[in-house]
């Protein structure tokens, strides 16, 4: 004998993405919608560092003109700059792994 398990009160299709009426998705959750939730993801990594990257090189270029006041903001732009490029490798090679891994699965 099987018992019916009816759905929870107040979460259903009339809530929405969010989960709940009213809330509106984020981005992500959008994307993930979409189906382009690792793409937007990995986009916006790409826009990031490179902006860090701009920022930091123009920092650099102020210090060795002499114009930068604090040497501690291109210390800190550099780490930024640094931890950027980490994760996105690190996106990379996860992706690539993954990759591989379907790769390896047999058909």
């Amino acid at each position: 004998m099987t018992f019916p398990i009816s759905g929870i009160p107040g979460i259903g299709a009339s809530s929405g993405i969010g989960g709940m009426a009213g809330i509106a998705p984020t981005p992500a959750v959008a994307d993930a919608v979409n189906g382009d939730a690792f793409s937007s993801v990995l986009a916006s990594s790409f826009d990031q560092l490179q902006a860090t990257q701009a920022k930091t090189d123009g920092l650099a270029a102020k210090a060795a003109t002499g114009e930068l006041k604090d040497v501690h903001d291109y210390m800190i732009a550099r780490n930024e700059s640094s931890l950027a490029v980490e994760m996105v490798v690190g996106i990379k090679n996860k992706a690539v792994e993954a990759f591989n891994e379907i790769m390896r699965m047999p058909v």
